[in-house]
């Protein structure tokens, strides 16, 4: 304990375990610290929202763990002869995480691909368990997400099917109402006309 005290002073434990309990501490340190790696993200260039969410939110939780991502746009066919679509994706994407990351590497296109790298901001690493939590939040946030979607999407049908149901009973109404009366006829049948020239002669008479 004090190697340099005359006369030196010492303690006297046990080797076995003060040996476990080194190598215990070296395994909590290992499990709270987390070495940076390069994630890869893949993805079409026509992807719906719901999808595209659900990747921002991989890219968020690896940025929250101090990883690169490398992110990449597999175009196919005439998609590569306009390749402007998958950069102001990447772009979009981009602007969607800034509050984690920036772009390390600029979209560019390779090949068929277009690729972009994003790097965390900060030097900031997170335990498993702030990464567990982190992951949490950004699934409860998709969820949010999506049963705004759901729900906006049921107002829709709602809506539709009350117009529906509107325009049914207009069409019901106009079924229902009485047809119109033919207006009575004034012509006179060539008997009458007959019967009344003959009146006529008589009082001439």
């Amino acid at each position: 304990m004090a190697a340099q005290a005359k006369p030196p002073v010492a303690k006297l434990i046990d080797y076995g375990k003060f040996k476990y309990n080194e190598k215990i501490k070296a395994r909590e340190a290992r499990r709270n610290q987390s070495t940076s790696e390069i994630k890869e993200i893949r993805f079409r260039l026509k992807i719906d929202d719901h999808d595209f969410e659900v990747k921002e939110g991989h890219v968020r939780r690896f940025l929250s763990a101090g990883d690169k991502v490398k992110v990449t746009i597999m175009l196919r066919g005439r998609e590569q002869s306009r390749p402007i679509g998958g950069v102001e994706l990447l772009r979009k994407l981009a602007d969607d995480v800034a509050d984690l990351g920036s772009i390390e590497f600029a979209p560019k296109q390779e090949g068929r691909n277009i690729i972009m790298t994003l790097a965390p901001k900060g030097k900031k690493v997170h335990t498993q368990s702030e990464q567990r939590r982190r992951g949490g939040q950004a699934r409860a946030e998709r969820q949010a997400r999506q049963a705004a979607r759901l729900a906006a999407k049921s107002d829709e049908t709602q809506a539709r099917k009350q117009a529906e149901d509107e325009a049914e009973q207009a069409v019901e109404k106009i079924d229902a109402a009485p047809a119109p009366k033919a207006p009575k006829s004034t012509t006179t049948s060539p008997k009458k006309m007959k019967s009344k020239e003959g009146s006529n002669a008589e009082d001439e008479k």
